[in-house]
């Protein structure tokens, strides 16, 4: 089987809560674990997309406005639609893990470090296609 989901690879969610939201794959689990036994891919994606800045704007106001609101989750390869983009985060791989969703400190605290790495890849003006949303 070829391993589409690698880590870096970006897709979008199809299923639930989070539907039609882009994320990131940081892990993938094609043999599944003991809790779930179907393959499935740890992701971090965008709840909340930042807003459009425009020529007026002051400094306040586009720092409020690049916001991101990011998700953790993990989500089985059928609730997955892979895209052609990739998206290299380093530092993403050793926040989110398996035991990160044990505990909720934890899980907050991956996706605080989750958040300020994707508002410095926002800022920074890479990637733009994955902080845009899909239809607005």
């Amino acid at each position: 089987m070829v391993k589409i989901y690698k880590p870096g690879k970006v897709a979008i969610v199809l299923h639930g809560r989070q539907a039609g939201k882009k994320v990131v794959v940081i892990k993938q689990l094609d043999e599944g674990t003991k809790e779930r036994p179907y393959p499935h891919a740890i992701v971090a994606g965008i709840e909340r997309y930042p807003r459009k800045p425009t020529k007026r704007m002051g400094k306040t106001l586009l720092a409020r406005r690049s916001k991101v609101k990011p998700f953790i989750k993990t989500v089985n390869y059928s609730h997955l639609f892979p895209t052609r983009y990739a998206l290299e985060l380093e530092g993403l791989k050793g926040t989110v893990s398996s035991d990160t969703f044990k505990e909720v400190s934890q899980r907050e605290d991956a996706k605080k470090t989750v958040k300020k790495l994707f508002e410095e890849r926002y800022q920074s003006g890479k990637n733009r296609w994955f902080f845009t949303a899909l239809r607005f």
